[in-house]
């Protein structure tokens, strides 16, 4: 007879539901398709991030045989950061399984490990789509949760002020060349000695329209040759121009309140666009921390973690977890520039 007891079985422990979590396939993720922000396993939940401001100087040439003149040592500071907690539970009742007609014991075990695997993409799909907005969060140097508040400030954490370029494109004369040489001579200028493939940017639409609308724009584009034939095409996915790979992003995910209503949230502001450099070794990471399990303590962090807790009263259901304890990072949001339209 199947009963809830089957929920105990070696398919049920955490090591094996973990892996079967992480290995759904990503449902979302423009920014997670770029590759920007490589994993970071971390044993404990908090990380350091160390900021050396270095000092390059010229040096000016000296007698043969005499002392060398000191060099100028940068000043290092050490800043903790916590990695935050995102996690989603559903529940699996005794009538779920109810209906299950065990032909064996592996077929039974195979029927409820499917209701399992179900409720785990679901909340999976949620993760993957919670992660997409906190990396879009970095890029902009605030990493927020889904209420907007902000749970890390990079430029605050660092002392630093974000670029911002008005690229005034309701103005016909606005030299667009011009601003985006500005964008990208500023990312080269702050890499601090990362290296970088190029500089992509990510519009929201309003911007994206008044960016294709612009005369300057749209001339430099009738000489531009390629099989997609961006004036006649959707070239929203992407293309390159002046070193600048321009996209728009469209990317918005509903947040439920309290009261019971959802209030939709877009990743990029509207009227913005988010510069950034692609291609870095040091630039962007993910912090990820172990699960808040006995099983996983000073474990190494992995993306996804899941997990079954049966019912320890009436043993009526089982409450299934996945969840995630990670944070995506730019320890070098001197390189994240905004860009806007005052008209």
């Amino acid at each position: 007879m199947l009963t809830m007891d089957i929920f105990r079985d070696d398919a049920f422990r955490v090591s094996e539901l973990t892996e079967a979590v992480n290995n759904i396939p990503n449902q979302w993720g423009r920014i997670g398709e770029l590759g920007l922000f490589g994993p970071r396993s971390i044993r404990t939940t908090t990380f350091e991030v160390e900021s050396k401001n270095g000092v390059i100087q010229l040096v000016q040439s000296s007698q043969r045989g005499t002392a060398m003149p000191g060099a100028r040592r940068g000043k290092r500071e050490m800043r903790t950061f916590r990695t935050p907690r995102f996690g989603l539970s559903d529940t699996v009742i005794a009538d779920d399984i109810q209906g299950i007609r065990p032909f064996g014991q592996t077929s039974a075990l195979a029927q409820v490990i499917d209701i399992v695997i179900d409720r785990q993409s679901e909340m999976r799909g949620s993760m993957d789509i919670t992660r997409e907005y906190l990396r879009a969060g970095a890029l902009q140097g605030q990493v927020r949760d889904a209420d907007g508040t902000v749970l890390v400030d990079l430029f605050d954490e660092f002392g630093i002020t974000q670029k911002e370029v008005d690229f005034v494109l309701g103005t016909a004369s606005t030299d667009i060349i011009g601003k985006a040489a500005e964008v990208k001579r500023h990312v080269e200028l702050n890499l601090r000695g990362d290296v970088m493939r190029g500089v992509h940017a990510l519009c929201s639409p309003t911007f994206w329209d008044k960016l294709m609308a612009h005369d300057d724009f749209r001339e430099a584009h009738r000489y531009y040759q390629s099989v997609a034939e961006p004036l006649r095409n959707d070239v929203r996915g992407g293309f390159r121009w002046q070193g600048i790979t321009w996209e728009e992003y469209l990317a918005e995910g509903e947040v439920p309140q309290e009261d019971g209503s959802i209030v939709t949230s877009s990743f990029i502001p509207d009227g913005e666009a988010r510069f950034f450099p692609v291609g870095t070794r040091q630039t962007f990471r993910q912090y990820n921390a172990p699960a808040d399990y006995m099983e996983t303590v000073n474990t190494p962090g992995l993306d996804f973690y899941s997990k079954v807790m049966p019912d320890p009263k009436a043993n009526r259901f089982v409450e299934i977890e996945v969840q995630m304890n990670s944070i995506p990072f730019c320890v070098r949001p001197g390189v994240l520039v905004r860009g806007h339209s005052s008209n």
